[in-house]
């Protein structure tokens, strides 16, 4: 922990997460984008996929869809609070973002990896939510539950050590 009481991200223990995406149903993505090649349209459709309730937040998107589902302004225009905001913004924009969740009511803020700002996970704890931040709920989600395959493809088997191709794969190379 550092000295305002905010859990580095190394700390963040595997129980701790756990716990955050098992009392998560709904999530707000914030900077959710229509592009299949950006992270935070995949990620919303692999969250989507794992039964959580996915809410595309994007203002220059407002009153369009994204895999279907309606696009919102900002948070404060949702219909009810969301469990978690997942911020797909930078750091120094993570603060409003952070704010914003405060004011809507949400449980939890998870700033996604490469995004930090200590001051807005101090106002947000204080504020009673739980902040993960500089982690992908996704990548997190396939670590925790053994759905990572050495190439990225979900093999229900999670290795230390590396299998032998088999012959159906050894066509693919």
């Amino acid at each position: 922990m550092s000295a305002q009481g905010i859990t580095e991200p190394a700390d963040y223990t595997d129980a701790f997460l756990r716990g955050v995406l098992d009392g998560t149903k709904s999530i707000a993505v914030v900077g959710a984008s229509a592009d299949p090649v950006k992270a935070s349209f995949f990620v919303m459709k692999y969250l989507r996929d794992k039964g959580y309730t996915v809410i595309p937040v994007n203002p220059k998107m407002a009153g369009q869809t994204i895999l279907g589902l309606p696009v919102y302004a900002s948070l404060k225009d949702l219909p009810e609070p969301p469990d978690m905001v997942d911020v797909f913004r930078n750091s120094a924009a993570a603060g409003g973002v952070t704010d914003e969740a405060i004011a809507a009511g949400a449980k939890v803020v998870w700033m996604q990896l490469g995004v930090r700002n200590d001051e807005a996970a101090a106002r947000a704890q204080s504020a009673g939510l739980t902040v993960v931040m500089d982690r992908c709920p996704k990548m997190e989600i396939q670590r925790l539950y053994g759905e990572i395959g050495r190439i990225g493809v979900n093999s229900n088997l999670l290795v230390t050590r590396r299998l032998a191709p088999t012959k159906s794969f050894k066509k693919l190379i």
